[in-house]
């Protein structure tokens, strides 16, 4: 089986790659998915979080409040850090499992999203590595429409490693500036090369 990471600058089009690997029959997780799983109520994660934060991290129903968390891990790099590394450990253990059930199972291509692949050395464990870019005009755009300010937009991108650096490291490059149907046109070529075929 074949292991392929998928990542990309925020905003580049991750989760629409994500369904279009999905539409094709394609097992794929997702480590966002995994980090809000590993930090519900009853999570020893979410303890971790909630000693390392402090209680006001959790809301009444004691559930984590992710935009307060947010909000203070975007404005400092250190805590940042000590963000990831609760978290990290868990959420890779996680799609290790994964992984292996899919090559029990024989699948022949499998494909992990990881948002900060390079930045973990994620990419050591894997056979090959997909990256999605388009231009900043279209990324500030993207996420403007998310409803996030100029210094949230910023403070994101700042902490992950400019798209460039991501599309130098990767083995595979999607350019996400088009529709949909371009997306996916190049995603079935990149197909075919790992020798996956498509409809």
């Amino acid at each position: 089986m074949k292991v392929l990471g998928l990542t990309g600058g925020v905003g580049m089009g991750k989760s629409a790659c994500a369904e279009l690997l999905r539409a094709r029959s394609l097992p794929v997780v997702d480590t966002d998915q995994l980090a809000r799983s590993v930090v519900e109520p009853g999570q020893p994660a979410l303890d971790e979080v909630k000693s390392a934060f402090g209680p006001e991290i959790l809301g009444p129903d004691g559930r984590l409040r992710r935009d307060e968390l947010a909000r203070r891990v975007f404005s400092d790099s250190a805590a940042r850090q000590k963000l990831e590394g609760i978290l990290h450990p868990c959420i890779r253990r996680l799609w290790r499992a994964q992984v292996e059930t899919w090559r029990t199972e024989k699948h022949p291509l499998a494909i992990v999203v990881i948002p900060l692949l390079f930045e973990t050395g994620a990419e050591r464990e894997l056979d090959t590595t997909l990256c999605l870019a388009c231009s900043a005009a279209t990324q500030q755009k993207r996420l403007l429409a998310r409803g996030w300010s100029p210094q949230q937009i910023q403070q994101r991108i700042s902490a992950q490693w400019p798209v460039d650096k991501k599309i130098a490291a990767a083995a595979f490059v999607i350019w996400t500036e088009s529709d949909l149907a371009l997306h996916a046109a190049q995603l079935d070529r990149i197909l075919q090369r790992l020798g996956h075929p498509v409809s």
